[in-house]
Parts: structure tokens; C-alpha cells; sequence
């Protein structure tokens, strides 16, 4: 598993990095999401790298 963090703001970001993180449903900024570790969530994470971070859990 991995949490999620929005560390960044959405504004004056390219309309698919908004759809992304709505897609991971990181709303605010400091929002926290856990999601499965697999290759779709790898993908998106890579998208947004410079606005969240990421740690592993083990749940």
C-alpha cells in the first residue's frame, strides 16, 4: 500500500495533473489518500511527483 500526500497547490497546474490528482482523490492541500501499490497508481504518481509525496505502508 501507499499514502499519498498533496503537498502542493492545484492552481496554475495543466488541466491533466488536476484530473489526475481528482482521480486519486487528493482534494486539499496536506490530503492524504492510501491506495494499492500496482502499475496504474505508479503512473499517476509519476504524472504528479513534484506536488505529493509518497510513502510505503504496510496495510
Amino acid at each position: 500500500m501507499l499514502k499519498i500526500v498533496l503537498k502542493r497547490s492545484y492552481i496554475g497546474t495543466p488541466e491533466k495533473h488536476r484530473k489526475v490528482l481528482r482521480a486519486l482523490g487528493l482534494r486539499k492541500i496536506g490530503g492524504q489518500v492510501t491506495m494499492a501499490e500496482n502499475s496504474a497508481t505508479k503512473g499517476m504518481i509519476r504524472v504528479v511527483s513534484h506536488m505529493v509525496s509518497v510513502e510505503k505502508t504496510d496495510e
